[in-house]
């Protein structure tokens, strides 16, 4: 079964509104334009209820079936993601971010506008039993906003007994599709080292504690713990992002500030790799007569896809693009989702859609391909329509 012609004909209307979001991406939770232009659209189409504010700027529209419930499944969750990132775009696409610093350089405005253009077919159809909870999601980059939106109540105010998310994936042939049983995305920590040293003359180095020299020892020591401390069949990633000190030539700073994150998928590998970054950083400190502070934060944890869910994705993809272009064996990646508080609330499973040969996530040049929305959104459509098919 491939693309549905429905969505097929709503191509350039969803691409419209994808090209919107673009132009006016919003990060983390303030997303007030976009949330209140997909709030707007769900209740033109029809939803049969439109709320606002779960999880802070979160949107959910409820979408009841024409046919009577069937006697299994009764309500499933869709979930797409809002929020841009705090980067400077550099593509020259008309329709170009015009937000200075602050670009949809992930995809989420194409995540967004697919799942809309499944929501107008669905309340245009409604050829199914049960009920399809569309769920639009704000601050997915590092705001935890699936984990606010599953401490809002989102899952029992909705009677959602299944999820289901989605992610655009450069590299992966627009028509394509991509997903594996069990952990498909690692689990996030997020590090933060504040280091104090003794500041002074940058031209008598020998009277003070360099932070800058601390903090690079400690970048460089930190480097060793994926390569001399976890098993090398593990899979586990330490980077230092962001390191912050001193605002002139001739003074050696007081302090410093480093931060980057800390990557796994096992419980062990994720208790080792903290245990480690704190060693070192205390200890590297103290060597050079300084002090140290880690804070290491647990943030999302891995993104895990139920079995029986993570094969029924797969078979609807196949219905969309053919089984043959639904690779159901995807190697894990190292990036994390926040989408993994919504699988460890409720059963479901979180798939890949080939997003071509563009730029990388997260990458200034990037841009969602719109040729993938009506692959996406039929995936929706289908799903929706198997998942409960009614009596």
């Amino acid at each position: 079964m491939p693309i549905v012609n429905r969505i097929a004909a709503l191509h350039p209307e969803i691409t419209a509104w994808r090209r919107d979001f673009h132009a006016n991406p919003e990060i983390l939770y303030e997303v007030h334009r976009t949330a209140a232009s997909v709030a707007e659209k769900l209740k033109n189409f029809g939803c049969d209820e439109v709320v606002t504010g779960i999880g802070r700027t979160g949107v959910v529209g409820v979408i009841r079936g024409r046919k009577p419930a069937g006697g299994g499944l009764k309500v499933i969750g869709l979930r797409a993601d809002m929020d841009a990132l705090p980067i400077e775009e550099e593509t020259n696409v008309p329709y170009r971010s015009t937000v200075p610093g602050k670009m949809h350089a992930c995809g989420h405005d194409g995540h967004t506008a697919m799942l809309l253009g499944a929501a107008k077919y669905l309340t245009e159809t409604r050829n199914f039993g049960g009920t399809a909870v569309v769920i639009f999601q704000p601050a997915e980059e590092g705001g935890a906003g699936g984990r606010a939106m599953v401490k809002d109540g989102l899952m029992e105010r909705f009677a959602i007994e299944e999820v289901y998310g989605m992610h655009n994936f450069p590299g992966l042939p627009v028509g394509q599709f991509a997903i594996r049983q069990g952990p498909i995305m690692a689990a996030a920590d997020r590090i933060t080292i504040l280091i104090e040293g003794v500041g002074g003359h940058a031209a008598r180095p020998h009277l003070v504690v360099d932070p800058i020299v601390i903090g690079a020892h400690i970048v460089s020591q930190i480097q060793t713990i994926v390569s001399r401390n976890v098993d090398p069949v593990d899979s586990a990633v330490v980077s230092i992002s962001t390191f912050h000190a001193g605002s002139t030539d001739n003074v050696i700073p007081q302090t410093a500030k480093l931060g980057g994150t800390a990557r796994s998928f096992r419980p062990e590998t994720r208790d080792l790799l903290e245990r480690r970054v704190g060693e070192i950083v205390r200890a590297t400190a103290e060597l050079h007569g300084g002090k140290a502070t880690l804070t290491y934060t647990r943030d999302y944890p891995v993104t895990r896809n139920h079995a029986r869910q993570a094969a029924f994705a797969a078979s609807v993809a196949g219905q969309i693009a053919g089984a043959d272009r639904v690779d159901t064996d995807v190697a894990p990646v190292m990036g994390a989702e926040d989408f993994s508080f919504m699988l460890n609330a409720r059963p479901g499973a979180f798939i890949f859609v080939g997003n071509g040969d563009s730029a990388g996530l997260h990458h200034p040049a990037y841009n969602f391909d719109d040729e993938a929305i009506p692959v996406g959104a039929s995936y929706w459509a289908r799903l929706v329509e198997t998942a409960l098919p009614g009596e």
